[in-house]
């Protein structure tokens, strides 16, 4: 029996492998934080962008009965997945900024009874609940004990409840993550602000040991008996940088790029800074598949988001069109009596500049 289940938990594991995100954290030299991601999947997630107002009205959904009720003390504009109108990556008006990352094969969730049934969420909604909230990321740190996530599962997702787990930025620069483990969250300060998928934060944090041989700088030339070795050219200094896209991988070059990042004169520079280093995770169409009976499933980033806690403003991009829109929260009215939303869609276009030259 524990063979089997040993068998069903890998093969669960594996079988979601397709699914992977990365985030990363950049400082402009006025100290604001800019945070920025990538979303991946296995199939297509229908994504909106959206405005959710002050006072408005929210109810957890779980598995039987109605979960945890509360009311938006913070408006906050972000993505919603498919048609749960409940934020999974945004920023709100104090700046603080929630995302969820996929988990598979490590998120466990807390049961849910008749005793707690009022305290529990689903998994996508508990960004939602700390955008509408909270302030600082020291406020989610006190209040984590008050909410449960319920193993609740959505249509939209599929058969079972989306493994997640979360990150949390506030304006001071703080970073915080969260990981259902075991049915408890478990929470971890997040000194370098980046972060993907499986396995655990810990887990991932312990791993860069393994690369503290990289550096920025090139190598020396060196002198093996007699005969005279230099580097190829540049970059030396981070030859065996991992490059693939596993969970692993991304997490060590994230590190290392986000570390190494220039730093930026404005928040604005920040926010394009960020997008490039997103750039380094951006997955083709094609190239990360997955055999299935029939055919393949692959992987490919929907979507990127930057989000600046000064100007309030949500950037983002899709992989059919890489022009980089934003939301201000400022244009706002934050006491808005609904939801307002748009999905993400496009066509990417190319400027004609053929009439520009000039002698």
């Amino acid at each position: 029996m524990k063979a089997i289940f040993f068998f069903l938990s890998m093969f669960a594991l594996l079988t979601q492998e397709l699914i992977g995100c990365t985030g990363v954290q950049l400082k402009a030299e006025d100290g604001t934080s800019i945070s920025g991601r990538t979303v991946e999947f296995g199939s297509n997630i229908e994504m909106s962008v959206a405005l959710i107002p002050r006072n408005y009205q929210f109810v957890g959904n779980i598995p039987k009965g109605k979960g945890m009720g509360y009311q938006s003390k913070y408006a906050s504009i972000g993505i919603y997945c498919f048609e749960e109108q409940v934020l999974m990556d945004g920023i709100n008006e104090k700046g603080l900024v929630a995302a969820a990352f996929y988990f598979p094969g490590y998120a466990d969730y807390e049961a849910v009874n008749q005793s707690n049934a009022h305290q529990a969420v689903s998994p996508v909604e508990f960004p939602n609940w700390i955008l509408t909230q909270f302030a600082t990321v020291a406020e989610v740190k006190e209040a984590l004990s008050s909410v449960i996530i319920a193993p609740t599962v959505s249509k939209s997702w599929g058969t079972t409840p989306p493994p997640m787990h979360y990150i949390v930025y506030d304006t001071t620069g703080a970073s915080l993550v969260i990981e259902p483990l075991k049915g408890k969250l478990v929470q971890h300060d997040n000194p370098i602000g980046v972060f993907t998928n499986s396995p655990t934060f810990e887990w991932h944090l312990t791993n860069l040991r393994n690369s503290i041989n990289l550096n920025v700088y090139n190598v020396d030339p060196i002198s093996l008996k007699g005969l005279e070795l230099a580097p190829f050219g540049q970059g030396s200094g981070l030859v065996g940088l991992p490059g693939d896209f596993t969970p692993t991988s991304r997490f060590v070059r994230a590190t290392f790029f986000s570390a190494a990042a220039l730093p930026s004169k404005t928040p604005e520079d920040a926010v394009f800074e960020t997008f490039h280093i997103l750039n380094q995770f951006d997955i083709p169409a094609g190239v990360v598949r997955e055999k299935e009976k029939k055919g393949f499933s692959y992987d490919s980033t929907l979507l990127t988001s930057v989000k600046d806690p000064k100007s309030l403003r949500y950037y983002y991009r899709s992989y059919n069109d890489q022009a980089i829109r934003y939301l201000d929260l400022n244009q706002f009215d934050l006491n808005s009596e609904s939801i307002l939303h748009m999905k993400v869609e496009g066509k990417q276009t190319a400027l004609d500049i053929s009439k520009s030259l000039f002698r």
